[in-house]
């Protein structure tokens, strides 16, 4: 869409301004393939308010593949195109189709000076586990000030995650599809049979520190619904081992220590003799709450 362009308000009820305005934005996208070299990606995005067939996108995607044999295109002009985009969720594709999420830095996709709703360094890192684990891509933005500085908070977050991502990347970027279920306090990644266990909410932390000594138990991180037998473990951050006891419905990683060692999320990283499989129905069915149907 184009909003400063005569025919873009009247292109629905005006067949000839329709014609006029999709050869215009046909001819842009022509100028976009043709003139700056080898172009990887082709992101449509706002295809309101005309249908595929209106756009002629069809016509449009095969002049695109003409002229950049090797791009990849979104499925914003209509058609279903190579990729996924949804928007401000994480929602995975459960064909195998390459998706990718798109998101704001906080809920305005351009600079909004009331809008400071930021997203934390901890919420990046989470929902790049988030989107490592359904095998897609986390596309943020963020929205430049008027001099086209980039808003301190982003700066703040962004750098933080730069730090994590240095050291834990790996989990990220060399990340298969995960068939981990959710859990509150931690999320998985997974490169062949190693797990990667990222905990948001290190739990030595969690009693408090009104908490008597005496009454804190040992650090201990537990994972139900375990299905692979963990070999070895070590902490990501710091490489110290970690002990492991297992039974046949959870995992517990002892021997940690009481503070994170890393910022915003720990990292586990779990060997497991098989592909690392969480189910949190299976504890359910092994050990059913008593009086509660399954």
């Amino acid at each position: 869409m184009d909003w400063h362009h005569p025919d873009g308000a009247r292109c629905v009820s005006d067949e000839a301004a329709r014609q006029r305005f999709v050869e215009y934005t046909h001819g842009l996208i022509r100028e976009l393939m043709s003139n700056y070299g080898k172009i990887d990606v082709l992101w449509y995005d706002v295809d309101w308010p005309l249908t595929p067939e209106q756009w002629e996108s069809k016509k449009m995607n095969e002049m695109v593949f003409k002229l950049q044999p090797d791009i990849i295109v979104n499925n914003r002009n209509g058609l279903p195109g190579d990729f996924s985009t949804p928007e401000q969720e994480i929602r995975a594709e459960k064909t195998g189709r390459a998706w990718e999420s798109c998101m704001t830095m906080n809920d305005s996709w351009g600079y909004a000076e009331a809008d400071d709703n930021w997203k934390s360094s901890k919420t990046v890192v989470r929902n790049l586990i988030e989107c490592a684990n359904g095998g897609g891509n986390y596309l943020l933005n963020i929205g430049p000030k008027p001099d086209g500085s980039v808003p301190e908070p982003s700066v703040k977050s962004l750098t933080e995650v730069g730090k994590w991502m240095s050291k834990n990347g790996p989990t990220i970027y060399e990340a298969e599809p995960c068939k981990a279920d959710w859990h509150t306090y931690a999320s998985y990644t997974r490169k062949g049979n190693t797990l990667f266990i990222h905990v948001h909410f290190w739990p030595a932390q969690t009693m408090g520190t009104k908490a008597l000594e005496y009454y804190k138990p040992p650090t201990v991180v537990a994972i139900g619904g375990m299905r692979a037998k963990v070999k070895s473990a070590r902490l990501l951050a710091t490489g110290q081992k970690v002990d492991v006891v297992q039974d046949d419905i959870s995992v517990r990683f002892t021997g940690l220590p009481h503070d994170a060692p890393d910022q915003p999320i720990s990292v586990i990283e779990a060997e497991c003799e098989s592909e690392p499989i969480i189910e949190g129905d299976y504890v359910r069915k092994q050990r059913p709450r008593a009086g509660v149907g399954i």
